[in-house]
Order: C-alpha cells, then sequence, then structure tokens
C-alpha cells in the first residue's frame, strides 16, 4: 500500500528524487530544496489545496526573484503528478484549478497564484466550457454525428465553439431567436472574414436542423459575404513565357 503525503519519514521525496538521473549534485539538491520546501508549508497547511500553492509561494517569494520562483514550480508540478500516479494524494490542486479555468497548462495558474490578487488572476483566466450554452448540446451532437460519418469536420467545430463561447458570455441571448444571436455575434466585428464566418455558421445551423427535421424549407446560401471576403485575398501571380525566359537567362549567367 502506498504511503500517504506528506508522509513524515519524507521517504516520498528520498525515492521520488533518486528515480532521476541526476549526475548533478547541484539538480539533486535543487530538487531537494524545493520538494522539502514545499512539503514543510504541505505539513502546516491542510487539505493540500489552493491554500497550500499559495503560501509556498508567499514564502518561496522572500529568498527568490518570481522568475526563479515560476521555474521551480515546474518541479513542484511533476511532483505532484507522481504523487497522483502512485495515490499518495487524492487530488492534484494545479489540476484541479486547471480544470476549473477550462485551461491545458499549468504555468498560467501558477503566474496567477503568483500575482497581487490571485483570486482576480484565476477569475481572468477562466474559460467558458465547450459547448456550454443554451445550443452547445445541440452543436455537439451535431459535430459527434459528422465525424461518425467519417467527415473530418474540422472548421465548422471551430465556428461552433466560437459562437458557443460568444453565447456563453452573453446569456441574456438565451430567449432569442437563432438568427438574433447571430445577427448579434455579427456586430462583435466589423471584417469581412467575419461576415463570411456568420454566414458559415448559418448554414451549418441550416444543416442541423434539417438533419432534424427533413421537413424543413431548405436554406437558401447568401454568396455575399463570402466574395466580399475573397476581395481581400492575395492575388496569383502568373509568370508569361518571357519572364520565365528572362529568369532562366539571369540563372544561366
Amino acid at each position: 500500500m502506498t504511503a500517504r503525503w506528506p508522509d513524515p519519514d519524507r521517504a516520498i521525496i528520498g525515492r521520488y528524487v533518486a528515480s532521476f538521473d541526476l549526475h548533478s549534485m547541484k539538480s539533486r539538491t535543487c530538487y531537494g530544496q524545493v520538494l522539502h520546501g514545499f512539503q514543510d508549508v504541505a505539513e502546516r497547511h491542510e487539505p493540500l489545496d489552493q491554500e497550500v500553492l499559495l503560501a509556498w509561494l508567499r514564502e518561496s517569494a522572500v529568498h527568490r526573484a518570481v522568475s526563479t520562483l515560476l521555474h521551480r514550480t515546474r518541479i513542484v508540478d511533476r511532483f505532484l503528478e507522481r504523487l497522483t500516479e502512485i495515490g499518495a494524494i487524492e487530488c492534484n490542486p494545479v489540476v484541479a484549478l486547471r480544470n476549473a479555468c477550462n485551461i491545458k497548462q499549468c504555468m498560467p495558474i501558477w503566474r496567477a497564484l503568483a500575482s497581487r490578487d490571485p483570486q482576480q488572476a484565476l477569475a481572468e483566466l477562466r474559460q467558458p466550457r465547450p459547448f456550454g450554452s443554451v445550443l452547445g448540446e445541440m452543436m455537439a451532437e451535431h459535430v459527434a454525428m459528422m465525424r461518425r460519418r467519417g467527415y473530418k469536420y474540422t472548421s465548422q467545430p471551430m465556428w461552433l465553439l466560437r459562437f458557443d463561447r460568444f453565447l456563453q458570455l452573453h446569456p441574456g441571448l438565451e430567449a432569442e431567436p437563432l438568427s438574433a444571436m447571430i445577427d448579434r455575434w455579427a456586430t462583435t466585428n466589423g471584417s469581412r472574414h467575419h461576415a463570411e464566418e456568420c454566414e458559415n455558421l448559418r448554414r451549418v445551423f441550416a444543416k442541423i436542423f434539417r438533419h432534424r427535421d427533413p421537413s424543413m424549407t431548405v436554406r437558401r446560401p447568401d454568396p455575399r459575404p463570402r466574395k466580399e471576403a475573397a476581395k481581400q485575398w492575395r492575388k496569383p501571380h502568373i509568370y508569361s513565357p518571357a519572364d520565365v525566359r528572362q529568369m532562366l537567362e539571369i540563372a544561366r549567367t
């Protein structure tokens, strides 16, 4: 049975550091100092949660620059991952904060915790949950269905996720019809590319509703946004035979 952490004899840290092929005494000393310092704080704070991370950062900041401290958080990250793998802790507090903020990286969490106002910084990090809006379930089901049918379906989910994020940030639109939601989203960006994306989104939703009710009238696509966006595309340069001959002559000289 795996011992729980923090363990009084600190054998877990000893075995963890020994598992690395650290030839440099300086590296072994650095790992040991960081992890023993982290356990010192964890033993004074229970349970292992955000408060432990904050307390360790505050105490470490007295002796180290913020840049050095943030670099050493990677040592703590890997150690917490190992503790989770062997069952020595029930929950990795950094991963818990990542999940709460819907982000994939640990470093933004540490930077937020090391800031002057950690709670505000964490609030600014939080991202809406994918497909968490009032239309999210329907959109997610459509993406899954299209992929089950063999389509790659890579661009459409990005359009849907951006629209879903917009809806979550504007909950007042939940009672509005879909056309009003998309019209409101179109006003957030006046670029031709965004107008084209809004039209593409209307086509996707038309397909979704058509799949749900085949008797629905097929919506006629509006080609104008795509044509307007195409005006911004770079025009290809077609070399004439004379241009090609000139380049060959230059190459030969």
